[in-house]
């Protein structure tokens, strides 16, 4: 098998993911202080659909993967989040 080399990413792009990771930590503190009613779950799954974005695509270098390993990511990540969202509508109208 033949490994494809890819361009080393630069310290400063890990600096900024980082800081962004931070940035959204924040945010999910500083929203769950607020009573949003049924949003609260929707806001934090967002928040932690960017940052577990941010993590694979950087720091597991999805980015420099093939289409195909991206696409099928993004399929199994749809459906688990579906899963998930209907788990919630099951808590939300009990």
């Amino acid at each position: 098998m033949s490994e494809e080399k890819h361009a080393p990413v630069p310290y400063r792009t890990f600096i900024n993911i980082w800081l962004a990771l931070i940035g959204l930590t924040v945010v999910t503190v500083v929203v769950s202080r607020f009573d949003l009613g049924a949003l609260n779950i929707w806001v934090a799954l967002l928040v932690a659909s960017v940052k577990s974005s941010l993590v694979i695509f950087f720091f597991m270098h999805l980015r420099q993967e093939s289409k195909l390993f991206k696409i099928g990511l993004l399929v199994m990540l749809t459906i688990l989040a579906i899963f998930i969202g209907m788990t919630f509508f099951d808590v939300l109208y009990r």
